[in-house]
């Protein structure tokens, strides 16, 4: 009976591994926008199993010069893609480029090179990440905690707080992508290193469109520890 008992008793399903992909991109780039369209659907359908899948759409400012200013362009997320170009060399710092877990980059708009990475990323040992945020009226506030894992070679931790918004439309009017409109989501508004205070959200922001996504990142290798995203509504 017993037996039987604990036979009919579902077991508890693995815990999905966070693996966080980076798009370096931009809405004055023409071989950005297919790139754009499959973060969108790395959000929203999760396609590679046992992995959650974490995106963060990184709008560069540098091809704001060339013929159409990104709305979205983020000073921040271009010193980020610099900053990994001191990793992967100088001549890898491109649109579109996705960084996954902060150690491996691809094209951006290949699915299957992408689809590998992140494969590749979920196999290594994650930190357990738990992450809490409320907003204040003076500000978001975040609460990290992490367990699980010693570092690789005790290398210093930093943790980075990122808040996204989805569901952004642009009316391109110049550039190479001039004459379309274009959807974005996951687009990184605000990039935090080391703070849990985040800042007092814009009016402009869409509170109901708002995610907070914590990253645990080691200062030598880059290499993403850990990850974790919760909504701001």
């Amino acid at each position: 009976m017993i037996a039987l008992a604990l036979a009919g008793q579902a077991a508890a399903a693995p815990a999905r591994v966070p693996v966080v992909v980076e798009l370096f991109t931009s809405e004055g780039c023409s071989s950005c926008p297919p790139a754009d369209e499959l973060l969108t659907k790395l959000l929203k359908d999760q396609p590679v199993p046992g992995v959650t899948i974490i995106p963060l759409g990184m709008h560069v400012t540098y091809w704001d010069q060339l013929g159409w200013k990104d709305p979205a362009s983020l000073p921040a997320a271009t010193d980020r893609q610099q900053d990994y170009g001191k990793l992967f060399g100088a001549d890898r710092v491109y649109t579109p480029q996705a960084v996954v877990d902060g150690r491996e980059e691809v094209i951006g708009s290949d699915a299957s090179a992408l689809t590998r990475a992140i494969q590749n990323a979920a196999r290594r040992t994650h930190l357990q990440t738990q992450l809490s945020a409320s907003v204040r009226p003076d500000g978001v506030y975040a609460t990290l905690t992490t367990s699980g894992m010693p570092m690789e070679g005790g290398e210093r931790l930093r943790e980075i707080f990122i808040i996204t918004e989805n569901g952004l439309t642009s009316s391109v009017k110049r550039g190479e992508n001039s004459g379309r409109t274009l959807r974005n989501d996951a687009v990184v508004r605000r990039i935090v290193v080391g703070k849990q205070s985040i800042g007092r959200l814009p009016g402009e922001w869409r509170r109901d469109q708002l995610y907070l996504t914590a990253i645990v990142q080691g200062e030598t290798t880059r290499r993403v520890y850990g990850a974790a995203t919760v909504p701001l509504k």
